[in-house]
């Protein structure tokens, strides 16, 4: 081989390393803000009661502490989104992580509920811009036969956060003599190391794109994205982007879809995972909090198993079929009065398994479906509508149960899971395969 060819084959092999390095590290500080957003929630949990006796809390000031964070996402997650498709990925990309840094710091020092509640609500801002942004960033990164995969992982990251939070906050709480305070600051050290880990990274290629800004965009997509990625760049449309583009008649469906998807997963999600305990003990089954414990390893294992076929199978069947499962399991569990204990637990656990699955789904969706000028607006209106949905569920959850019994409550989550099939059978779509310019347009005519 001549030298000069020699020379050229290194180069490229340099340059695919280089490219390569470069996703890792995009992953692992993007993954890093869905650990942070699983380990604020599950961190309160094992602090709670000496939290509530330090600062004499009753149960209203420990609902809204708890029930700030979510708040905080409903704010933060559309505001992400409309500044990101603005003012672009990277300042808003760094300005989440910065925020959270120093909120979660202030935790070292909080003395009233009302400072607590005020500090974790801005977490709650920034982990709702890091919604915004950071599924953009990864869909717009991602190699078109990985990005499904890649952008699973985060929910994945959500469950692995939560979980360690919890142990590490049990750990410290009953074999140290750390005060509360530095045990919810904990997340404050893997907020520095992420903020450093997000230092000269580069603004997205897309969005330089859509904004006009063509000659750095070719730039950087040479310098980062794969190789086949560049034409698909040039694709795209230059044009601006706006909230209102959202109900166009381009868009509406778009926009229909992620939402109601989105909405439909987590309402009845967040009411029996957060009401495990008490869920389960209203069908007699003791042991209610392992059974809570079963609850959500039986989710991570759907979680998982949804990131290893979602580029096998693809994202409507992974999206569709389990919804109606989901939808008859709960009308089951609603209309069987006198079924064994065994029997409702099993019917909770395949419940728990496949909701997991399809809700990995929201996380890949609006990344996928939305054009890049109102990718993040787009992700983050229909993140402020999942919320609404948590909340409500959580809120009704356990006077549904108190005022209707179990079974009525079960019926109720049951046609909110059919209204989530219905919708996902009429509009998802199938982007496994397909460029973002491709899978956005598809949504679009």
């Amino acid at each position: 081989m001549p030298a000069t060819d020699h020379a050229s084959s290194d180069q490229s092999d340099a340059i695919t390393v280089g490219k390569r390095r470069f996703l890792i590290r995009l992953v692992t500080v993007l993954i890093g803000g869905m650990v942070l957003d699983g380990y604020i929630l599950g961190i309160i949990g094992p602090v709670s009661e000496r939290m509530a006796d330090d600062l004499q809390l009753d149960a209203f000031w420990q609902g809204l502490i708890a029930a700030a964070a979510l708040i905080g996402i409903l704010i933060g997650s559309p505001l992400g989104g409309f500044a990101s498709d603005k003012w672009g990925r990277k300042p808003i990309f760094m300005f989440d992580i910065g925020l959270f840094a120093i909120a979660s710091a202030m935790q070292f020092f909080v003395d009233s509920a009302m400072l607590l509640i005020v500090v974790r609500l801005l977490m709650g801002i920034a982990i709702g811009t890091e919604y915004a942004v950071g599924w953009p960033m990864m869909a717009e990164f991602s190699p078109t036969h990985l990005r499904g995969k890649l952008m699973a992982a985060m929910g994945i990251a959500w469950y692995a956060g939560f979980m360690t939070a919890f142990l590490i906050g049990y750990l410290l709480n009953e074999y140290t003599t750390l005060s509360w305070h530095f045990i919810l600051g904990t997340s404050t050290f893997i907020a520095v190391a992420i903020f450093l880990g997000r230092l000269g990274m580069p603004e997205s290629p897309r969005w330089l794109w859509s904004v006009g800004r063509k000659d750095e965009a070719e730039a950087l997509a040479k310098k980062y994205l794969p190789d086949d990625a560049l034409d698909d760049v040039r694709h795209e449309d230059v044009r601006k982007g706006s909230f209102g583009m959202l109900f166009s008649k381009q868009y509406w469906r778009t926009t229909l879809f992620i939402s109601a998807f989105w909405f439909c997963a987590v309402t009845p999600y967040f009411a029996i995972a957060t009401f495990a305990d008490s869920v389960l003990q209203q069908y007699g089954l003791s042991g209610g909090l392992a059974g809570g414990v079963g609850l959500s390893a039986i989710a991570l294992a759907g979680v998982i198993v949804t990131f290893l076929l979602i580029e096998k199978v693809g994202r409507r069947t992974l999206t569709v079929p389990p919804q109606w499962l989901c939808a008859v399991v709960l009308a089951i569990i609603g209309l069987w009065a006198g079924a064994p204990a065994i029997a409702v637990l099993i019917l909770f656990l395949v419940f728990s398994f496949f909701n997991a699955g399809y809700n990995t789904l929201t996380n890949v969706y609006p990344g996928e479906v939305l054009p890049t000028e109102i990718r993040g607006i787009g992700t983050g209106f229909a993140a402020a509508v999942s919320r609404v949905g948590a909340g409500i569920g959580i809120f009704l959850m356990p006077m549904s149960m108190e005022s209707l019994g179990a079974g009525p409550t079960m019926l109720i989550a049951s046609a909110v899971a059919l209204a989530g099939a219905a919708v996902s059978q009429w509009l998802a779509p199938e982007t496994k395969g397909k460029t973002l310019t491709e899978a956005a347009a598809g949504f679009s005519h």
